[in-house]
């Protein structure tokens, strides 16, 4: 937990707003939002009972990945390069004009689209 705290707060600006103990399921769960409390929340739960977590291979996946909007991306990549973030995708454009986007994976392998709008 403490880890994609990190990770979320440090790396998309993201604020932890609440954290508690589940005891009914021996569970952990945190809240955070972006730092303006503009955006939709995030909540991450941590399972104290679970022994491993396995992302599925990007095939198999029924979840493909959840998008985050930044202000810079240059500046967001190089951050997340130089603290060693699994960068899947380099920074691109669909179209000529288009937003900038690139994909990165969380700690527990989830993947994040950066999108970096016109």
């Amino acid at each position: 937990m403490e880890r994609s705290i990190g990770f979320y707060t440090r790396f998309l600006n993201l604020k932890l707003l609440n954290r508690r103990e589940i005891p009914q399921n021996n569970a952990e769960i945190a809240f955070l939002q972006d730092s303006e409390g503009k955006g939709a929340m995030l909540e991450l739960t941590f399972y104290k009972d679970q022994k491993r977590f396995v992302q599925a291979e990007y095939e198999d996946r029924v979840f493909d990945h959840i998008a985050f909007e930044v202000k810079d991306m240059e500046k967001a990549i190089s951050l997340m390069r130089n603290e060693g973030v699994t960068i899947t995708d380099e920074p691109f454009r669909l179209s000529p004009h288009g937003s900038l986007i690139a994909f990165i994976e969380d700690p527990d392998g989830t993947l994040i689209e950066l999108i970096e709008r016109k």
